[in-house]
């Protein structure tokens, strides 16, 4: 088993995916780790749609990487796509965009998403966070209501291991100031 560290520092996105399915089991257990992620007022307006039929997925990413999105059509090739939805009618999210002009549910779904992805790591899959999709094509083609955003999606599958390369980082001492803000 992986400790944390090493589990952020390992983990990539992944764009190129070999073409062994995901075990069920492990998807579940990727939305699990996301399921029980902190969020605003605990108000969890996550939701998950998990594409793993293979012409259902084919379908859908003709339609969410078409026209200007076509750059992402390397994820129709992943063994999964997860829709991440947000319940758009949750009182607490509203009320702090009006006060805080924050979108909390936002941030929610991403500490959720960073569970997910985090959790797959840790089972030897690799993940990519997709925001290059066309959101409305998305939600017509799964007939998702309009009280549900489609936020974001993620790439899922066993990573083809000639890709993995080093990531590079900013220095610590060029992110990071203790009482006060530094130029």
């Amino acid at each position: 088993m992986s400790t944390f560290s090493q589990l952020v520092h390992q983990r990539r996105s992944i764009r190129k995916y070999s073409e062994k399915p995901v075990e069920k089991e492990h998807i579940t257990q990727c939305v699990e780790a996301a399921r029980v992620a902190p969020s605003a007022e605990n108000v969890e307006p996550w939701r998950f749609v998990v594409l793993t039929e293979p012409e259902l997925k084919r379908k859908f990413c003709n339609a969410a990487f078409s026209g200007v999105y076509t750059f992402t059509k390397w994820a129709a090739k992943a063994p999964v796509i997860i829709l991440i939805l947000a319940k758009l009618d949750i009182l607490a999210n509203r009320i702090g965009k009006q006060i805080q002009g924050t979108n909390y549910y936002l941030i929610d779904i991403g500490i959720a998403g960073e569970h997910l992805v985090l959790q797959a790591q840790e089972l030897g899959l690799g993940t990519c966070w997709i925001g290059w999709f066309n959101a409305k094509k998305a939600r017509k083609f799964l007939n998702i209501p309009s009280s549900y955003k489609v936020v974001s999606l993620i790439s899922m599958g066993y990573p083809d291991k000639t890709i993995l390369k080093e990531k590079k980082r900013l220095a610590l001492k060029e992110i990071m100031w203790f009482n006060g803000f530094e130029k």
